[in-house]
């Protein structure tokens, strides 16, 4: 018997970029047979860097490497006429089809919903979008930018409402495209789920501005009940809650609630300007921030972030060191956890970030690395008898 968790089950990807490869990377990875559909010129990520060995090589992206992890990689371009017919033989055995394919080129490509369920009705297909199938935006062309835009996202990480000099921010990379496919991942196992009850399959319609809307937390909250627009550098109802600079990096500072902050100011050693009136309770601290934070980035400048860290620890306060990326990989706690993988790629052995959770009795496991462009192609059509 199979010890990965998703044996079994085919999984046929396509599109470009993130969305639809990591939600492909999160059933393959489970052990799901993901075939993965590149027209002759390859996914996109195949041209991104950084690249192993440093030289520009559309089989050597860490992007693409990282992100087709256990699956076998077809070259077909369901656009042709010639070609159409073996991608819908590929589809018409499949399980799931996941694609981030934008709306306007979905029938061209081959992703007709209704067209594919006639042939096999149990089939599952999960279409990832920018704005989703309805609406008006729905044949909008979007980029990463605009969908966090879109999302909400980008103005919670500027200066925000009353600090409109700085302006939003987005965070490094696709990171939308990522969210669309956790929620696609998640959707479409939810779908795959209920197919074993009904025997019928059904279109699952990711909407990325959606996914983004939907985890904005407080934010929706703040506006109604307490007129606060709510940012990374705006007014907060209370303090502190904020980042502070230490002479060797940042400290996240929470101390909302009053014995947080009493042990803080002994921990500080009880300087005079923590008993002023201004600074009385959370509510006036969060209205006095702008003097407050002056006092609090004064001290902390002077001090090193383990230190604070490991002293607040210590008091039962919840700061938290923020972690550099050499930070992460240094980590004896994620690297105790086992949390890092390898991937051997011709001529090197490179470290990936692995899965985010742990399975015990059917685990995560790399088995294969990322296939080079067409290299299943006629294992794949010979088993569908092509």
């Amino acid at each position: 018997m199979s010890r990965t968790a998703l044996a079994g089950l085919r999984v046929i990807e396509c599109g470009q970029l993130v969305a639809a490869a990591y939600a492909g990377k999160l059933f393959a990875d489970l052990g799901a047979d993901v075939i993965k559909v590149e027209t002759p010129g390859g996914d996109l990520a195949r041209r991104r860097g950084p690249f192993v060995g440093g030289a520009a090589d559309p089989e050597r992206s860490g992007l693409f490497l990282y992100l087709n992890t256990n699956k076998r990689g077809v070259a077909l371009d369901p656009r042709r006429p010639d070609e159409r017919a073996a991608f819908a033989a590929l589809v018409g055995g499949a399980d799931l089809v996941v694609h981030n394919v934008p709306p306007p080129e979905m029938a061209a490509q081959g992703l007709d919903y209704a067209a594919l369920t006639a042939a096999n009705p149990r089939l599952v297909m999960t279409s990832i979008t920018p704005y989703g199938l309805e609406g008006v935006r729905r044949d909008w062309h979007a980029t990463d930018l605009t969908l966090w835009s879109a999302g909400g996202i980008a103005y919670l990480n500027g200066g925000g409402y009353e600090a409109d000099d700085l302006p939003p921010l987005k965070p490094y990379g696709l990171q939308a495209e990522f969210q669309g496919g956790v929620n696609a991942a998640v959707a479409a196992l939810g779908a795959l789920l209920a197919r074993r009850r009904t025997g019928r399959g059904q279109h699952v319609v990711v909407s990325i501005q959606q996914a983004l809307a939907a985890i904005l937390e407080l934010t929706f909250e703040y506006w109604p009940y307490q007129g606060l627009v709510a940012s990374r550098l705006g007014r907060k109802p209370i303090q502190p809650l904020d980042f502070l600079e230490c002479r060797d990096g940042w400290v996240f500072i929470c101390c909302v609630e009053e014995h947080q902050w009493r042990e803080f100011v002994r921990m500080i050693g009880s300087p005079e300007w923590a008993g002023i009136e201004l600074f009385a309770d959370r509510l006036s601290r969060g209205a006095n921030w702008d003097a407050l934070k002056l006092f609090l980035q004064e001290w902390a400048s002077e001090q090193s972030v383990l230190e604070v860290y490991h002293a607040a620890q210590q008091r039962r306060i919840p700061f938290a060191p923020v972690s550099t990326m050499g930070d992460l990989l240094a980590s004896p706690h994620l690297q105790a956890r086992g949390f890092f993988a390898t991937l051997d790629v011709p001529g090197a052995r490179v470290t990936v970030p692995g899965a985010p959770y742990k399975l015990s009795a059917t685990p995560w496991s790399i088995r294969r690395p990322a296939p080079r462009l067409g290299e299943h192609t006629e294992e794949v059509l010979r088993e569908i008898g092509l």
